[in-house]
């Protein structure tokens, strides 16, 4: 035994005895190990399949309005989980471990929530539930805590009282055998063959491209509320035709042709506001992101929402990637076999190209007036300088690419980037978001943070942004117009006389960000006006923040001045007695002023308000645009 040996032994004893001292303080002289064992849970077999209802939640409610009719058309009893809101969130944070993401709070509490209202209000059993319920979820493994969500549901569901629900997980790593409650897929209560899984692709594409309709209509309506209605019909028309089996290409054309019929005015000069981030927090549509998407269009925006199918396209470019990059090593038995890799290289390839393919003919059925799936290869190229696309979690690269993307293609004027707060995949791509704005200083960029509660801090600041947005968008539409040498009148008499210019589905060109200037453009081609040559100037951060300023104080003061006259005019009819008393109290009268150029405001000048808006300026804003105050979050000062 050499010293070494003796002395490394020697530092084991004293290890030992320091534990076995630790024991005896501590009251755990035993020493047995307790090792964790996943609890029982009655599996979800194809016998008990008609009489157990799956649940299923978490995608945009036309997902999963179309998922739920799709699989009951299959035979299967399913039932979609509400709109997760600020009630499940706190049954999520009462029930789950701390220090969780808002998505695990709000997807565990619903579930949750839903159990309480089976048992507390339709009179169930806790053991009826729990046979005749379950649920189907997904998980992965990663730097994120969606790996821990299928334990998050166990504990929940424990202290909640339901001890024993059968949680079913799907895993994008390990394939859909393993959600079907058994190692044998075969004797597993859902079958996943080759109709269940055409049925979730047109599921899920449908309701992306629905979506899609809906966002880029609402906001020039005529008729307010017209898209909504028309949505609700094509849910259901589509949803009805999944279920009893049909083909959906008959179904998608009269869908078509209903939206096509929506009377639009798409001379509304309206800035579009990109919605990326964390693939829960920007994809839902209640309290998990404070209603952003509806709240955006309220404020004058039109909002583009990412597609659920960019994320499987997604999954399917990082496969192909990762298998190029692992080809000639070898596998998990430690053997090298190319020419499986090169068969499950082409597998891959080919399924992408059929999903792309099948995206693309239903956009075509729906008029094209949906937008493609951006390319995934370009993407990665944009983000490769800034982003490493083998750092993975969230949607990695995708979140940086996107942003330059949307800038160089001329997607958007502006990028939201939504995320549950201490989300740490996002965060990174956050952090690289700040080199990618300095090298593009035309890129209107913002990350905000959800928790469920700092709605009205969170708003603020997206104002502030939105603002300048709105700002561009106008000397987009104004350059535009130079550019051609038409006045805005022109081009609204053109449009005015011929009804084809406002059908719902009209394919517009693609020559500038704003749907207004992209109208323009074809305007002028009818009117054979040629665009004046010269460099396309656009405007920086710095530029739209002054220029905001310099518009909210000759807005305002114009405003006040307007409203001042039409005051004394009014003391003159009250007598001159009046008229000192007015003008010993001018503070009381500009306020006054302001309240009757608020009132009187209805073309749309003053204020914030965008052509085709009735938005104006609050009275207070009014105010302090006049005297030259910084004028809140809607004028863009800080």
């Amino acid at each position: 035994m050499t010293p070494n040996d003796v002395l490394e032994q020697n530092v084991e004893n004293e290890l030992k005895a320091y534990e076995e001292q630790l024991r005896k303080e501590l009251g755990i002289e035993d020493g047995g190990v307790n090792q964790f064992e996943k609890p029982f849970e009655e599996k979800f077999l194809k016998q008990s399949r008609e009489t157990t209802t799956v649940l299923f939640g978490g995608l945009t409610l036309a997902h999963e309005q179309f998922l739920e009719y799709a699989i009951r058309g299959m035979g299967y009893k399913v039932e979609a989980l509400s709109c997760p809101d600020n009630e499940a969130l706190s049954i999520g944070k009462e029930f789950g471990n701390r220090g969780q993401c808002n998505p695990t709070y709000y997807t565990v509490g619903n579930l949750v929530k839903h159990l309480q209202q089976l048992r507390d209000n339709n009179g169930m059993s806790v053991q009826e539930i729990k046979e005749k319920y379950v649920f189907l979820t997904a998980g992965a493994c990663g730097p994120c805590r969606f790996g821990m969500y299928e334990a998050e549901y166990r504990k929940a569901l424990r202290d909640a009282g339901f001890d024993g629900f059968r949680v079913l997980l799907f895993e994008q790593s390990k394939g859909i055998s393993k959600a079907a409650g058994d190692e044998v897929a075969e004797e597993g209560g859902i079958d996943f063959n080759k109709d269940f899984f055409m049925a979730l692709i047109q599921a899920v594409m449908i309701g992306d491209l629905i979506n899609d309709l809906g966002y880029q209509l609402r906001p020039y309506e005529v008729k307010k509320g017209e898209t909504n209605k028309v949505l609700e019909e094509a849910k259901r028309m589509v949803g009805e035709a999944m279920n009893k089996g049909l083909k959906l290409e008959p179904v998608l054309k009269k869908v078509r042709d209903m939206f096509d019929a929506v009377d639009c005015d798409f001379t509304r000069v309206k800035p579009k506001v990109k919605i990326t981030g964390e693939f829960w927090a920007m994809t839902t549509e209640g309290d998990g992101n404070y209603h952003m998407g509806e709240w955006l269009e309220s404020e004058g925006a039109q909002v583009l929402v990412e597609p659920v199918s960019t994320w499987v396209d997604y999954l399917l470019y990082t496969a192909k990637h990762d298998l190029v990059k692992s080809f000639g090593l070898p596998d998990n038995e430690g053997k090298v076999s190319r020419i499986k890799q090169l068969k499950t290289y082409a597998l891959t390839s080919a399924l992408k190209i059929y999903f792309r393919g099948r995206y693309d003919k239903y956009r075509k059925l729906l008029g094209m007036k949906p937008y493609a799936l951006p390319n995934q290869g370009k993407i990665h190229k944009l983000a490769q300088e800034y982003y490493n696309i083998d750092l993975r979690g969230g949607e990695g690269h995708m979140e940086v690419g996107k942003n330059i993307y949307s800038v160089l293609e001329k997607k958007a004027h502006m990028v939201i980037s939504v995320k549950p707060f201490g989300c740490m995949p996002s965060t990174q791509s956050d952090g690289v978001q700040s080199k990618v704005v300095n090298d593009y200083p035309e890129c209107i960029f913002i990350p905000i943070e959800t928790n469920g509660d700092g709605e009205v801090n969170i708003k603020s600041r997206v104002q502030m942004k939105l603002y300048e947005a709105k700002v561009r968008c106008r000397e987009e539409f104004q350059r535009t117009l130079d550019g051609f040498g038409v006045t805005t009148e022109e081009f609204r008499t053109v449009v005015d006389k011929d009804p084809a210019l406002k059908r719902g589905l009209l394919t517009l060109p693609h020559e500038e960000v704003g749907e207004a200037a992209n109208l323009l453009h074809l305007v002028a081609k009818r009117l054979k006006k040629h665009k004046a040559k010269g460099e396309k100037k656009v405007m920086s951060v710095a530029e739209c923040e002054a220029l905001a300023r310099q518009v909210a104080a000759e807005e305002g003061a114009a405003c006040v001045k307007e409203a001042e006259l039409d005051v004394e005019a009014k003391a003159d009819a009250r007598g001159a007695a009046r008229i000192e008393e007015d003008k010993a109290e001018h503070a009381q009268a500009v306020l006054i002023a302001a309240e009757v150029a608020h009132e009187a405001c209805s073309t749309g000048a003053c204020g914030d308000s965008l052509p085709g808006e009735q938005k104006a300026r609050s009275i207070e804003e009014t105010v302090k645009a006049a005297t030259g105050a910084k004028c809140g979050d809607s004028c863009g000062c800080e």
